[in-house]
């Protein structure tokens, strides 16, 4: 009788999972005919800026977390998700603008369960909306931040995992064609810029020339790396947000006894940014099928900081939640003061935007002023065709 059971299971599980894996394909097929959303998927690497909640799920006390009050405040039933903002995040408003409701899922949730369950969750999701890995604390250099957060280059590992769980239920010739027409967003050096100037300011002195320019080589080849690893998976439409005013946090700005911007900090980043912008235009002449967008962060931040009330802010100085002088002595948790009206300040947190901030950011990427998005926008970028 038992022998006859375990023949029934053996028999029965290669027929359950071809019927799952034709109910994955159907899936798949519907997504791609309704054509409510201008790609067929996001995918989303990077760090806390466009984090929805990986690090949630990482062990260890020293983690960057953000699933705790006051975060997500203004996020649907006031819910602590794991972004780091009030509410929803550049990934979001990104994601929102190309007809999606929200950023796609955190990698690490969608790995919860049993295994077989896990991969089949993580396929449909890739499949039918994008994955993100983003990770708050993460650099392009696994040194940034080691053991806090999730880099770029296990983000990658990430993706390719997911890749192959796509493959597995739905061929490669799809999955190629999928991830062709998919938007890739990154945004990601962040972290590298105040890891090096934090320890520049530990050693009292400023970085040499010399050593400035190991640093942006460095990151250049790691970007480079990456960008290419993505290519070579099948991704085509890179959507990159370069390295924002750093220097204008309000963490660094408490560090200056008149609460100035760092303009050591902020030519750091612009500096790294033309080293990007040269990368991206090099790869564009040398790699078939690739287009790009860089969402220039660093010129956002500067046309909002010299007339705030152009962008209905009251404050671009402070964190909204905080503590201390301007906000930027202890993280945003409860017990903190929390401002009144969130949308009139510019920073949720002593590092993060909050979520106006990054509403606006998005919808100027996707279609905003010329000037901030380079050679094309984001709508642009998911109309191009390979």
């Amino acid at each position: 009788m038992m022998k006859n059971i375990l023949m029934s299971s053996a028999t029965v599980r290669p027929w359950l999972m071809t019927m799952i894996s034709a109910i994955v394909t159907l899936l798949f097929q519907v997504q791609q005919l309704a054509g409510a959303a201008q790609v067929p998927a996001v995918f989303v690497l990077g760090d806390s800026t466009l984090d929805v909640g990986n690090n949630n799920y990482l062990p260890g006390k020293d983690v960057f977390r953000a699933n705790k009050p006051y975060n997500g405040i203004d996020y649907p039933a006031s819910k602590p998700t794991g972004r780091f903002s009030n509410g929803y995040n550049v990934a979001d408003f990104i994601a929102m603008k190309l007809g999606f409701k929200k950023s796609p899922p955190a990698y690490l949730s969608l790995l919860q369960g049993p295994a077989a369950a896990a991969d089949l969750t993580l396929a449909i999701k890739a499949l039918t909306g994008g994955v993100s890995f983003a990770s708050g604390g993460a650099g392009v250099l696994d040194s940034t931040y080691a053991g806090k957060c999730i880099p770029l280059s296990t983000q990658l590992r990430s993706m390719e995992a997911t890749r192959a769980a796509m493959v597995s239920k739905v061929g490669t010739r799809a999955v190629a064609a999928h991830l062709a027409r998919s938007f890739f967003l990154l945004g990601v050096v962040n972290n590298d810029m105040f890891v090096f100037a934090t320890a520049q300011q530990q050693q009292n002195r400023s970085a040499t020339p010399a050593e400035v320019a190991a640093f942006y080589s460095t990151l250049i080849t790691n970007f480079s790396a990456a960008i290419t690893e993505l290519y070579e998976m099948g991704a085509r439409k890179f959507g990159i947000i370069n390295v924002g005013l750093v220097g204008c946090v309000p963490l660094v700005r408490a560090q200056s006894p008149t609460g100035a911007c760092s303009d050591d900090l902020n030519g750091l980043a612009a500096g790294f940014n033309d080293a990007l912008a040269s990368l991206l235009s090099d790869l564009a002449a040398r790699l078939p099928g690739f287009a790009y967008s860089i969402a220039d962060a660093h010129a956002a931040g500067q046309l909002a900081f010299a007339d705030p009330a152009a962008s209905g802010y009251t404050s671009v100085d402070s964190a909204c939640c905080g503590s201390g002088r301007l906000g930027a002595e202890e993280d945003c948790q409860v017990g903190s003061t929390l401002c009144a009206d969130r949308d009139k300040w510019a920073f949720w947190d002593r590092v993060h935007p909050s979520q106006r901030a990054t509403m606006l950011s998005a919808a100027a990427y996707y279609d905003g002023p010329a000037q901030l998005t380079k050679p094309i926008n984001f709508k642009q970028l998911a109309r191009t065709t390979a």
